[in-house]
């Protein structure tokens, strides 16, 4: 009823993305940013007071060229890989499996903090438009989190479909704020934000502005919160299968049409912010005074985008409350990029043995079920543990991405180089060389702001980003060296001396009382026709033990009875000792247990059965030379194959 139907898997080719619904789907992330990217270099500059912000355009400038960047180079990245692999598939083929894995770990995590950042920053505006879900947010988050798994669960097109429409009115009531806030400024009626009047203090040690080592540190501070705008541009290189064919070049109209509408919002928005005098503060009860006071704690401290459309619709509330709802939502819509990027990589990580296997299998409705769970249970426990606050988790965020972006673009000058080695012809060597300019241009500048992001946010909180991608490396090392441990000991060494049975087989029937299923685990039991065969009782109560013997000496059963004795009134240790004396007394034969067990028609009646049985599975499972054989015996269903009269059990 939620996740909709089964398809078959010749559907597959169906499922695909035509680019209309792939530009939203992979865009909503690097969109999105556009609500919490100025926020975030408006909130570092208002450290230094009111006169730092008039470098926020500025800072937006230098993302932008950067964004622009890493798209030219990802365009190169999906033509040369459009298998889906993306970053690890570059990194792991021309850098090596641990170059490999230290981008998979890094986008792994990113993907995780893009939920959390993205939904926490979608109650934010939430709380903008009804201030009573502000208390609540933590559990609005977590809800969010899960409808969009739901959404995800039900296939990659149909999702699709559901954000294609907000996609798209969110691009156009962005595209329409800008417009008419830019317009309005050109001609002079532009009214100040609702903040304006206020007045930012600076607090130590900014108090003298911009100035020093420390205005410097500051600045590129802010650079590395607004570059948050970039994430999502890596989701593409690893989303290409979803695209319909020719799946490349979708995907790469897809990221130019990306980095494009990405940076043309995120400079309106700046200038905007800028010419409406918006003030944003990181501690407004402080920060921000009124005729000289601080505002206090009862001030609400309104999101920019919030501002800007009080601002530019003033005369048109219907417009506000728009631009307002559909930014709030198209950010809960921002973390499903990653719901398209995370279950693909890790399918692939699954593939080659480095992350359960379980997460190459396609659900029902063809997607990476398992992966969409894992991502939605990590981000909302992130969620949880930061409570839903954007200011915490964007400290964390986009490290893992620069991370890949850097390891890639040196992966891709590799790969180039490596081709041009042996291509001898003249257009495609000087394609190849321009295809290397791009990439080792990119390698420059996503390495530069790979320092900047790591000396600037590393004591506010990258650390712990950097603690989780390496935990997870390691992680992934020790299941693929499971893998490979278990497929070794698996392995026949030599088909011609392997023996398919054992010597002798020992067979061991489990009773508690002599009823039919009992008597059909006794039949069983014979006919697989073991080396030898005896059942087994627990004397635990000795009048039921003394009813038992009678009731198989009257049933001339033949099949010797074993009681064990329990003076502390146990079941399982009495059996599982038995058992393995059985194996020491002959190490080379097989046991088998033979467990009679009840089907029952309602899954609640399977509380009240079948618990002792249950629990010696789980000692003797671990025990070599054992096997566990339950023998089901359903209770509400006329069985027509118990033995005929005169036949012996």
């Amino acid at each position: 009823m939620l996740v909709g139907r089964p398809m078959r898997s010749d559907r597959l080719s169906v499922a695909k993305l035509p680019k209309r619904y792939a530009l939203p789907v992979f865009a909503a992330d690097a969109w999105s940013s556009v609500a919490y990217a100025p926020d975030e270099i408006l909130l570092t500059l208002s450290l230094a007071g009111l006169a730092a912000l008039t470098l926020s355009p500025w800072v937006g400038l230098a993302v932008v060229v950067v964004m622009l960047t890493v798209v030219s180079s990802y365009r190169q990245t999906v033509r040369a890989y459009p298998s889906g692999g993306g970053d690890y598939e570059v990194a792991t083929t021309n850098l090596g499996p641990r170059a490999g894995l230290t981008v998979a770990s890094a986008l792994l995590v990113d993907y995780v903090l893009t939920v959390a950042v993205s939904i926490s920053s979608a109650v934010q505006y939430l709380a903008t438009a009804v201030p009573a879900t502000a208390e609540h947010r933590t559990g609005f988050a977590v809800a969010l989190v899960a409808v969009l798994a739901m959404l995800n669960l039900r296939g990659v097109r149909e999702s699709g479909r559901a954000i294609a429409v907000p996609g798209y009115l969110f691009l156009g009531s962005i595209g329409l704020l800008a417009v008419v806030g830019l317009v309005q400024n050109a001609v002079g009626v532009l009214q100040p934000a609702a903040s304006a009047s206020l007045e930012l203090a600076p607090v130590p040690p900014y108090e003298q502005g911009l100035v020093g080592l420390a205005g410097l540190f500051l600045v590129l501070r802010a650079f590395s919160s607004g570059a948050a705008a970039l994430t999502g541009v890596e989701a593409i290189s690893n989303g290409v299968p979803a695209f319909q064919k020719p799946r490349s070049r979708n995907a790469a109209t897809t990221l130019l049409l990306l980095g494009l509408i990405g940076a043309t919002m995120l400079m309106s928005i700046l200038l905007l912010a800028r010419a409406a005098n918006v003030r944003f503060a990181q501690d407004p009860a402080d920060q921000l005074l009124r005729d000289g006071v601080p505002v206090g704690e009862d001030y609400v401290q309104d999101p920019v985008i919030g501002q800007l459309a009080a601002t530019v619709f003033h005369d048109v509330p219907v417009l506000f409350v728009l631009v307002t709802a559909v930014t709030g939502f198209v950010l809960v819509l921002a973390a499903n990029t990653a719901f398209n990027g995370f279950p693909v990589l890790g399918s692939i990580l699954g593939r080659d043995g480095f992350l359960p296997r379980q997460l190459h299998t396609r659900g029902d409705r063809l997607v990476f079920s398992n992966g969409i769970l894992a991502l939605a249970v990590a981000a909302a426990l992130l969620i949880v543990l930061f409570d839903a606050e954007v200011t915490r988790l964007i400290q964390l965020y986009i490290v893992g991405v620069f991370i890949s972006f850097t390891v890639s673009q040196t992966g891709m000058v590799r790969h180039w180089t490596r081709h041009l080695r042996v291509e001898t012809d003249p257009r495609a060597r000087g394609a190849m060389r321009r295809s290397r300019l791009v990439n080792s241009f990119g390698l420059v500048l996503t390495s530069a702001v790979l320092v900047i992001v790591l000396v600037t946010k590393f004591t506010h909180g990258a650390w712990i980003a950097l603690l989780l991608m390496a935990v997870l490396y390691v992680t992934m090392n020790a299941v693929r060296r499971h893998y490979d441990s278990v497929a070794v000991k698996l392995a026949v060494p030599d088909v011609r001396e392997a023996k398919a049975l054992p010597a002798r087989v020992h067979g061991i029937v489990l009773l508690s009382k002599l009823h039919q299923p009992a008597m059909r685990a006794i039949a069983y039991a014979r006919a697989t026709r073991p080396s030898t065969l005896e059942a087994v009782t627990v004397n635990v109560s000795p009048e039921e033990t003394e009813a038992l013997r009678r009731a198989w000496e009257e049933a001339e059963i033949p099949v010797p009875l074993t009681v064990l004795d329990s003076p502390f009134r146990e079941v399982t240790r009495p059996v599982v000792e038995h058992v393995r004396s059985v194996r020491r007394a002959s190490p080379r034969d097989l046991v088998v247990v033979f467990v009679p067990e009840y089907v029952v028609s309602h899954w609640w009646e399977q509380l009240l059965h079948n618990q002792s049985a249950l629990r010696l599975k789980s000692r003797l499972l671990f025990t070599p030379g054992v096997v566990m054989a339950s023998v089901p015996f359903q209770v509400d269903v006329v069985d027509h194959l118990e033995s005929r009269p005169g036949e012996p059990v």
